[in-house]
Parts: structure tokens; sequence; C-alpha cells
């Protein structure tokens, strides 16, 4: 959830997921995190290749997101794959996508604290704010394909 807003992260709670710590106690990242469109493909695809279970399709993404577009990622939760430990510990986020029709999904995407922690935190309050106005206003990658007449694609 970002601060001063009513952005709830719609996952369900389970006994693989740790809502307060990772690993040595580092609680989860704070702040809204902005990233471009070649970016948000790199995160979608290095999920995608390590079979983690909150991602898009790199292909669907690139072919649908706004090539200039801006998107956000808001931390939510650590999570853990108990069932498969050759996967680290790596954070669930809420995203914002930008699409090239000017439209705006909401989804889950589960990123590495490695790959996190270099993206730009978006620091005014205004801007932040206003992000989470989009994304209460936002249809979910689900709702939108099945409008489409599309799926299973993402």
């Amino acid at each position: 959830m970002i601060e001063g807003a009513s952005i709830r992260a719609a996952v369900p709670v389970s006994d693989a997921v740790d809502r307060r710590e990772h690993g040595g106690g580092a609680p989860v990242p704070r702040g809204l995190r902005v990233l471009d469109t070649a970016s948000l493909v790199g995160l979608e695809a290095r999920a995608w290749g390590l079979g983690l279970s909150q991602r898009l399709d790199p292909e669907w993404v690139r072919a649908t997101a706004a090539p200039d577009g801006v998107h956000y990622l808001w931390p939510a939760l650590w999570h853990d794959l108990s069932h498969r430990p050759d996967v680290p510990r790596h954070l669930r986020c809420e995203l914002l996508i930008s699409l090239r029709a000017g439209e705006r999904l909401k989804s889950l995407l589960d990123v590495l604290p490695d790959d996190f922690a270099p993206l730009p935190v978006l620091a005014s309050r205004e801007e932040v704010m206003e992000a989470g106005r989009r994304w209460e206003n936002a249809t979910s990658v689900r709702e939108w394909l099945e409008a489409e007449g599309v799926r299973g694609e993402a």
C-alpha cells in the first residue's frame, strides 16, 4: 500500500507470505517506484524466466504497453515459494501499466530485491496521490482481456 492512498494488495494471505520482513529482518521497502516500458518488460521477463507466480508474458507487455509509458510498482509484501527453495524470496508488487491506447491496467508482479532496489522512487506526494487515483480507476488485466475477447494471452 502506498502512503497516503487507499490502495490495498489483492493478495490472499497464506503460509508462504510474510508481510513483515525479509530475511534478516528488513521491512518491505516503502515508496512507489516508477519505471519505463523497457524496464517493465525486463522485470516481466525475469519473473517469467524464474517461473514466479505473479507475472505477465513479456511479449504481451512489449506489444501492449505504451512504448514511452510510465508504469508504477507498489511493494506490498515479501513472498516465498516454499515448494521451490531454488527461487529466492521476492517482493510481490502491485503494478499499474500504461497502455498504447491510453488506458491503464492493474496487475501484480513478483520482483527480486536486487532488481527492485535500483528502481527510482517517486518522491512527490502529489504524484503519488495521482498514481493512487489512477490505480483505483484502472481495470485489471484479466477484466481488460475478457472485455477485449481475449483469453489467457497475458
